[in-house]
């Protein structure tokens, strides 16, 4: 079993990683020789973290990356009008992580170096791909001897960006859900530390949206929304970088970027499919960018590893089933984000003040806004979610405490394993979860059992089915439907980390 992966950044690594601890081994090819030296993202929620423990790298990131204090919205003067703060998170990591990319992807690498079933091959492009018999035939272009070759693979992963190749060869297109805005992207180095909030500031100014944050290190950056007519050239970055108290700092570099709000029509084309900005851009607002295409990895490698093993092929059918309404519901959001920090003209400026001057004395407003939990995936063939259930945990991560085990404490998904899982409290397990090879975890005080009162009182005397992407897949009484199709094959025994969050 051999899968391509096309594109060596965050997601294409993380897939290859999650594949080749299936047991698949995978080749990445990446027009670029070594990690692309710019930084292009710099934050990731406590989900995408668990994606980042699952490939293996979610410790090496946490040295490497800082935990944000929070949000605030500040007016044109630069005074604050709202602050939102945040701090540990129900997934076992901080609410959210600043990084540079590059040190995110050296990592990666590091770890995909050290993995006997995967292999990386930069510098070369991708210029065809053609599907037969249940296989695929790969030609790629060597950039350095400009010659061609061809690569038969099992299945082809698209994970090359918003220009993506992959995309063009099966005639995905990308759907608008939102207008196109321009920004100019500022990368500061500072060798002393600045003295601002350690969190981000967004500006919620109609004439000059802009937002400041310190990333990692001795990295910053600021942000700031171009008018149509304007250029890079006509900004005044001294003055706009005083404002931000960062008129010291070294600019490494700026860049003029176009966020869109995109999805594609088509994710899937037989056994070549789409993850990543290949397959939807988002605006900024929520920081969804990464962490979007690291779930799409997250849940399509298991998936496509279970196909590879002799699994049902319609199993491929949810990935976009499953991935393209998430991804469109948060980009719809960023959007409306956008819209509510930095639309409108003088007015809405003045309405927007006094409307979070109102807002930020609501009790419980800060965890709403700030929550790191994504919407649940849509009721499906893998997520029984119950109509009419408010509450329900289906269809969302099911939540990592630190757990205690024999008298060691780790995180769940360390016990959790790499298959398919259930979770119960007392609550009913079906006969059926042996037969399909489902492994059970039972919390409580007794031998062999997992002792943690914050999932107990989670269950709430409900058994649950867990997917091995860590989507809850159903609760009591309604998984024996799930558990009865042949979409799982055995997972290879995991070590039980002992170090804790």
């Amino acid at each position: 079993m051999t899968v391509v992966v096309v594109g060596a950044g965050p997601v294409g690594v993380a897939a290859a990683l999650l594949l080749a601890r299936r047991g698949v081994d995978v080749l990445v090819l990446d027009r670029h020789a070594a990690v692309y030296p710019q930084p292009r993202a710099v934050h990731l929620d406590d989900e995408s973290l668990r994606v980042l423990q699952a490939a293996g790298v979610a410790d090496a990131f946490a040295a490497v990356s800082r935990p944000m204090a929070g949000l605030r919205l500040l007016d044109g003067a630069h005074r604050t009008l709202v602050e939102f703060r945040r701090g540990p998170g129900v997934h076992g990591w901080p609410q959210a992580s600043m990084f540079t990319q590059p040190d995110l992807e050296a990592l990666m690498r590091a770890e995909l170096a050290g993995e006997p079933r995967a292999r990386l091959r930069g510098g070369c492009e991708l210029l065809h791909v053609e599907q037969r018999d249940g296989s695929v035939r790969v030609v790629l272009r060597d950039l350095a001897t400009r010659e061609d070759e061809e690569v038969d693979a099992d299945a082809v992963l698209g994970c090359d960006g918003a220009n993506s190749t992959v995309r063009r060869l099966i005639g995905a297109r990308m759907r608008d859900l939102g207008p196109t805005e321009r920004w100019l992207v500022v990368d500061l180095e500072s060798v002393e530390p600045l003295d601002v909030w350690p969190g981000v500031h967004q500006v919620c100014d109609p004439a000059r949206p802009a937002t400041f944050m310190p990333v990692a290190g001795s990295r910053y950056r600021a942000e700031f929304r171009l008018a149509d007519d304007e250029t890079a050239a006509d900004l005044d970055l001294p003055v706009q970088l005083a404002c931000f108290g960062a008129a010291g700092a070294q600019v490494v570099r700026t860049a003029e970027y176009s966020y869109a709000a995109q999805v594609a029509d088509r994710w899937r084309n037989g056994r070549v499919l789409l993850c990543g900005d290949a397959a939807h851009l988002t605006p900024p607002f929520i920081g969804q960018g990464l962490g979007l295409g690291l779930r799409d990895a997250h849940q399509l490698a298991w998936k496509l590893a279970a196909v590879l093993a002799g699994g049902d092929e319609e199993l491929l059918d949810t990935h976009q089933a499953e991935r393209a309404p998430h991804a469109a519901a948060l980009i719809r959001v960023a959007v409306l984000l956008g819209r509510l920090m930095t639309g409108g003209g003088r007015g809405a400026a003045v309405v927007r003040r006094l409307a979070l001057g109102r807002v930020r004395r609501l009790p419980g407003l800060s965890d709403f806004t700030l929550g790191s939990r994504t919407p649940p995936l849509r009721r499906g063939r893998l997520v029984r979610r119950p109509r009419f259930v408010p509450g329900s945990p289906v269809g969302a991560l099911v939540p990592q405490p630190t757990v205690a085990v024999d008298g060691m404490r780790v995180r769940l998904d360390d016990v959790l394993g790499e298959g398919w899982a259930v979770l119960t409290a007392g609550g009913p397990v079906p006969a059926l979860a042996d037969a399909a090879g489902v492994r059970v975890l039972r919390l409580g005080d007794g031998p062999g059992e997992l002792a943690c009162p914050e999932l107990v009182r989670w269950l709430r005397g409900r058994s649950v089915l867990v997917r091995p992407d860590r989507i809850v897949a159903a609760a009591t009484p309604s998984f024996p439907a799930i558990m009865a199709r042949r979409w799982r094959r055995p997972a290879r025994s995991r070590r039980v980390a002992t170090d804790t969050p």
